[in-house]
């Protein structure tokens, strides 16, 4: 603006408007003067991540109107009833009836892993809207100190842990702390399904990991419950099954990871048809600034340094079993897959972008090729609190994002040959039925091994994960796949994993 006479004048330069949708509720507006468009066109113009395969105008896509996702114009390889409620009719009236409802709402949660970083995480966000939620079941491993602190406070119907040992030790807890309300106290895996399946909760919030939050989200669908998802192999293993499963029973599969969260989110209010792609970003793990080669060498040369390294993720505050998945790279190619099933998406329409900062948490391109990202700090809080009060906005007493702070927002392309696992699990979900679960179930008795420290190379990993779904093709199942088709792959490919492995210490050469 310019100061004559006492008025502000506004200066008559060219300018256009950028919309950022962040995770606080908030649209920031910016005017910028034509002397920046012509850096805001070099930084597009070497973001190549963001442009899409053709820039080439058809004057057949302006015409067609049809609500037909995807970039192809076809639909080919998109899902039309995706877990996840977006992308059709049904779940823009559904999203509407559910928002004018209003947000005094109170609902009853059933947490799967209350005593891990996903479970205590939403316990701070019942601690900060107790008028909005309820424990009525906790589920944790062996964890009995914390579980004990936890039903003091929150007083739940159902409470069950790994053993009947750490079972006992709850109750014996409990009882020296003078509990007045003692819960039912469950153990094992049918402890799970209690918990996730007690009559009151309408909300099932799965933070366990693994293959073992399968079962107990499927009797939770039967039930007509929510699930708030945080556990990836529901879908990445199950998805053949739980897919058909959300649409019989009409229930809500909401995302409470970051990325998926953000897509979820950016989403809202998207008429049917018109998503075209979506983009989802990786922090890069912890070997993000080492470039192949040096990774490469790095592993030849000093595995016990890449073992220390690859356990410790330079943002965000996670489990032991996904901070090793973010160096390999196999969590964001996992999300490809969970991206599928819960947004209808085809494999050609799901890229990575690689955005160390972990602000822009992802992004979704629309027909007419504008981006639309959902923005935040590195807090697991902020996709949980989404996933537990959909389509509602809480007031919660979190940081707000500042961009001045942040100064710098920077992407990349994905190096797919530094992280073979990303190839993997495209290959996997490409092929689909039970491979996915297989790659899931390698990828996980991989990674258990490297964690506990048997002499397996960081390179080994998704060298067994390759080798075992390349014994699975013969045996691959496409269709009519079942609860028990996925659990025996599962159990399969963990066995073949631990196979491979005896090979190695023995000394065979079983890698090409």
């Amino acid at each position: 603006e310019n100061v004559s006479s006492g008025r502000k004048k506004p200066r008559k330069t060219a300018a256009f408007t950028i919309h950022i949708l962040c995770s606080v509720p908030t649209v920031i507006i910016m005017k910028i003067s034509s002397s920046a468009i012509a850096s805001l066109l070099f930084f597009g113009s070497t973001c190549s991540a963001f442009v899409p395969s053709s820039n080439k105008f058809n004057a057949k896509t302006v015409l067609n109107a049809s609500p037909i996702s995807g970039s192809k114009g076809t639909g080919e390889g998109w899902l039309a009833k995706p877990a996840a409620p977006v992308n059709n009719e049904e779940s823009l009236k559904k999203t509407l009836d559910e928002t004018l409802k209003g947000a005094t709402f109170k609902k009853r949660l059933s947490l799967l892993g209350s005593t891990g970083s996903i479970g205590t995480q939403t316990l701070d966000i019942v601690d900060a809207c107790p008028d909005n939620f309820v424990v009525d079941a906790l589920s944790a491993g062996n964890n009995a100190k914390l579980m004990a602190e936890q039903v003091m406070k929150y007083r739940p119907k159902v409470a069950s842990l790994a053993t009947p040992e750490a079972a006992a030790e709850l109750k014996e807890l409990l009882i020296a702390a003078g509990c007045d309300s003692m819960p039912d106290i469950v153990h094992g895996p049918e402890g799970i399904v209690e918990a996730a399946t007690v009559s009151s909760a309408d909300t099932v919030v799965t933070g366990i990991v693994g293959a073992a939050g399968l079962q107990p989200t499927i009797e939770a669908i039967k039930l007509k419950k929510d699930i708030a998802l945080a556990n990836k192999e529901t879908l990445i293993a199950g998805g053949p099954v739980v897919c058909p499963l959300v649409q019989e029973y009409g229930v809500n599969m909401l995302p409470a990871d970051s990325e998926h969260s953000a897509i979820f989110q950016c989403l809202q209010g998207m008429p049917p048809g018109g998503l075209r792609r979506v983009i989802l970003t990786a922090s890069g793990g912890a070997f993000r600034d080492l470039s192949k080669d040096e990774l490469f060498k790095m592993c030849q040369e000093d595995p016990r340094a890449v073992q220390a390294k690859a356990t410790t993720h330079p943002n965000w505050d996670m489990g032991a079993k996904i901070t090793l998945d973010s160096a390999t790279m196999m969590n964001k190619g996992l999300e490809v897959i969970e991206a599928h099933y819960l947004f209808g998406a085809s494999y050609d329409d799901i890229d990575i972008v690689v955005h160390p900062q972990s602000i822009v948490h992802s992004m979704v391109e629309m027909q007419d090729t504008s981006c639309i990202a959902q923005l935040g700090w590195a807090d697991m809080r902020l996709p949980l609190v989404y996933s537990v009060s959909w389509p509602h906005r809480l007031k919660l007493p979190y940081k707000p994002l500042d961009l001045a702070e942040l100064s710098t927002l920077t992407f990349k392309r994905a190096d797919n040959e530094k992280y073979p696992c990303i190839n993997l699990a495209y290959e996997a979900g490409r092929a689909g039925g039970t491979m996915t679960a297989v790659l899931n179930a390698a990828n996980e008795a991989a990674n258990e091994k490297f964690r506990d420290d048997i002499g397996l190379g960081f390179l080994d990993i998704p060298k067994l994960i390759e080798a075992t779904m390349e014994d699975h093709k013969a045996d691959l199942k496409t269709s009519n796949v079942s609860l028990e088709d996925i659990l025996t792959c599962d159990e399969w490919a963990r066995a073949q994993v631990e196979a491979k492995i005896k090979e190695i210490q023995s000394g065979a050469q079983i890698f090409a």
